[in-house]
C-alpha cells in the first residue's frame, strides 16, 4: 500500500512539473513571438532570427546563473546544468567576459 501511495505521490509531481513548463512555455511563446516581430522587422536577406534569439536567450540565462550565484561562475555552470569550461567559452563567445 505504501508503494502505491509513492507511486501517486511521484506521479502529482511530475504533473505539477509539467504544468509549471507549460505555464513558462506559453509566457516564453508570448515573449518570443514579440521579439521575432522586432527581429524580423530588418528585413534585410538571410533571416538570423534563430541565431539571434538563441544568442538572447543564453545572455539573459547566463546574467541570471551569475546574479544568483553571486558571479560565482563554476556554480553559475551549475545552475545551468552545464560545465564550468562550456559557461566560460559561452561567456566568451556572448561576449559577457569582464
Amino acid at each position: 500500500m505504501n508503494d502505491i501511495m509513492q507511486a501517486k505521490s511521484c506521479g502529482k509531481k511530475a504533473e505539477g512539473l509539467s504544468s509549471l513548463h507549460a505555464v513558462a512555455e506559453d509566457i516564453l511563446g508570448q515573449k518570443l513571438e514579440d521579439i521575432a516581430t522586432i527581429l524580423s522587422g530588418s528585413g534585410n536577406g538571410k533571416s538570423r532570427l534563430h541565431e539571434d534569439v538563441v544568442a538572447i536567450v543564453e545572455r539573459c540565462l547566463f546574467r541570471i546563473a551569475l546574479q544568483r550565484s553571486q558571479n560565482v561562475k563554476s556554480r553559475a555552470a551549475d545552475y545551468l546544468g552545464i560545465n564550468r569550461n562550456t559557461f566560460q567559452k559561452k561567456m566568451v563567445k556572448l561576449n559577457l567576459e569582464d
